[in-house]
């Protein structure tokens, strides 16, 4: 018997577009076949199916397999009653055909009741997986199905179509994540590529060390890290203002909206390049001084005036202040108080009673915590809103070193601004890109992938966020701007369908939540959903790989990254055995928290 006859597995009973509804051959007694030596296993959830069409083969993937796989057509008609043999049968989705040794994605034939079902080789996987292209493949792991076959992804696709990484914690997330960086990296033919990895954690830092350039606050200067600095005058008004405590009333925020853009229409003469004045408002990224800001409305909220003259030729004057205030170090001016029973001096009759939310801006910028956005150094703009340098020097540092990857390490910031602070960092990356996209160093023609771990923290369905907003844009226009996305996340259910819709890859790693999972199905590109049922059963490092990346959905063995991520777990029975540490640690313990400082 022919080789060919041996891989028969059984027929083709009803083709619904897509998917196949297969009879295994009752010829066929065992479901693990050896073949050349080899072992096979028929029925796999994942494993892959080959039907000869002439000179054309067709390749499915097996979703279903036993009872639920017969076709409820066919259920209880007289010509199948032998179907109480229920496990016999398999459901198939169709993925690609292959015209003598070149395989493509996608079918142009289908096929007919009756035909020929065969198990795929390991002959057959070597020729679907040879036929890639090696200037933009990367090599992540090896095939489970055969690890001698190596994994790849392809570049192109992975990048400009959008990609996710889901999957519960524990299940390799990071280390996926690590070996898809790293190869890119690698790769000495990608001389000017860009990665910018924005890190809540500081997961990477370690892992991704001698590829990356990092930007944390409290940088460790011995380590090669750089301060992070994000300019306030960069981010939007409604995000600006979202920082400090408090909430102001419609009226006091549009006349400190109009204050703003009048103050950066002033400083952006200062520039080296003036934007046109008509283009200018509050949301644009012009220096202006916030403290010289707070100290006018302070000063303003707390004028007295003396009335003057009586009846038609009464006027008010402002009173004199008591001692002038010094803005740069955000000492407010000091005014007599207004009179008992409205006499002089009396008080402010176009104040905004603001004082309380200023008091808390001061207090926010006083704040070291906060000192990433408002004590800036050389992006620090004067009284009059000079800066030492603008944001193409910021630009510059994070896009434009000697290596691959921008590690934004945002361990630092604090929670409540968290959302507010990764969103603004996209949009200023997104907007340069977008407005330099025909110059050289645009995304059109030096494209980047921006990487956004724990994306659910911040991408959050159904909210409204500067973040969720940007990535949607991203999403959907980033494709022709060379901005693509990278989203890795242990709950997939948070994050915004919109977004998910949009990704052309996907990596799903083990996950154990059905809620999530089932988030996962209704997105799953080719039609896979069905395969959703295999991921709680997937080992440590392993994932299913779908979607435009890959030349067929594949279950990959991802390789180990040397560096263990910082989210990998502690070993408990390596650190027991070890004798207690000196309780004088713990003095250096306070230390680090007080200063938060890692080292």
């Amino acid at each position: 018997m022919s080789d060919q006859l041996h891989t028969i597995i059984g027929q083709v009973k009803s083709v619904n577009g897509s998917r196949l509804s297969i009879k295994l051959s009752d010829d066929f007694k065992s479901s693990m076949p050896i073949i050349n030596g080899i072992i096979y296993r028929i029925g796999q959830i994942g494993s892959f199916v080959r039907i000869p069409l002439g000179y054309a083969h067709l390749y499915g993937i097996v979703t279903q397999a036993g009872a639920d796989a017969i076709p409820e057509k066919l259920i209880g008609k007289d010509s199948f009653g032998d179907i109480q043999q229920g496990s016999r049968w398999m459901s198939v989705v169709l993925i690609g055909e292959r015209v003598r040794n070149r395989f493509e994605r996608g079918v142009i034939q289908y096929p007919t009741p009756d035909d020929e079902v065969h198990l795929v080789t390991i002959d057959d996987l070597k020729i679907i997986y040879s036929e890639i292209d090696s200037e933009s493949s990367l090599t992540v792991g090896q095939i489970s199905a055969s690890e001698s076959l190596p994994a790849h992804i392809d570049l192109n696709k992975f990048l400009s179509r959008h990609s996710a990484i889901v999957g519960s914690t524990g299940s390799g997330k990071s280390n996926a994540v690590s070996i898809i960086l790293d190869a890119i990296a690698s790769n000495k033919k990608f001389k000017s590529s860009r990665v910018l990895l924005i890190d809540p954690h500081g997961e990477y830092n370690e892992t991704l060390k001698s590829h990356s350039k990092v930007f944390k606050i409290g940088a460790d200067k011995k380590n090669n890290e750089c301060e992070l600095k994000i300019p306030f005058w960069a981010l939007p008004y409604n995000e600006l203002f979202s920082v400090f405590p408090g909430a102001l009333k419609e009226t006091a925020s549009d006349s400190i909206r109009v204050n703003i853009q009048k103050r950066k229409i002033e400083s952006a003469q200062y520039l080296i390049k003036p934007p046109l004045e008509h283009s200018i408002n509050a949301d644009s990224p012009i220096p202006f001084s916030i403290n010289k800001l707070w100290y006018d409305l302070d000063d303003f909220e707390k004028q007295v005036f003396n009335k003057i003259g009586t009846g038609a030729n009464t006027k008010l004057e402002m009173a004199d202040r008591i001692e002038l205030g010094e803005p740069e170090s955000l000492i407010p001016s000091k005014h007599h108080p207004p009179a008992a029973g409205g006499g002089n001096p009396n008080i402010n009759r176009g104040a905004m009673g603001i004082l309380t939310y200023l008091n808390g801006i001061r207090n926010r910028i006083l704040d070291d915590r906060y000192g990433f956005l408002f004590d800036l150094g050389d992006y620090q703009p004067d009284i009059d809103g000079k800066v030492t340098k603008d944001l193409d020097s910021l630009l510059s540092d994070w896009l434009n070193h000697d290596s691959p990857i921008t590690i934004l390490d945002l361990s630092g910031v604090p929670s409540e601004i968290m959302t507010s602070i990764s969103g603004t960092i996209l949009k200023i990356i997104y907007d340069s890109l977008f407005w330099g996209q025909e110059l050289n160093v645009g995304g059109r023609r030096q494209p980047i992938l921006l990487t956004l771990e724990e994306a659910h923290s911040y991408l959050k369905a159904g909210e409204d966020s500067i973040s969720s907003r940007i990535v949607q844009t991203i999403a959907k226009e980033g494709r022709k701007y060379g901005v693509g996305l990278l989203l890795i996340t242990q709950r997939p259910s948070e994050l915004d369908e919109t977004v998910l819709s949009q990704l052309g890859s996907l990596i799903a790693l083990r996950m154990t939540n059905s809620k999530d999972r089932g988030h996962v199905g209704s997105v799953m590109p080719d039609d896979l959903n069905d395969l959703v049922s295999i991921l709680p059963s997937l080992r440590t490092g392993e994932g299913l790989v779908m979607g435009e990346a890959v030349k067929i959905p594949s279950r990959v063995k991802f390789d180990k990254i040397p560096f263990a991520p910082k989210s990998s777990d502690p070993l408990v029975s390596e650190s027991w055995v070890k004798e207690k540490p000196d309780s004088k640690e713990y003095e250096e313990l306070m230390l680090r928290w007080r200063n938060r400082k890692l080292k």
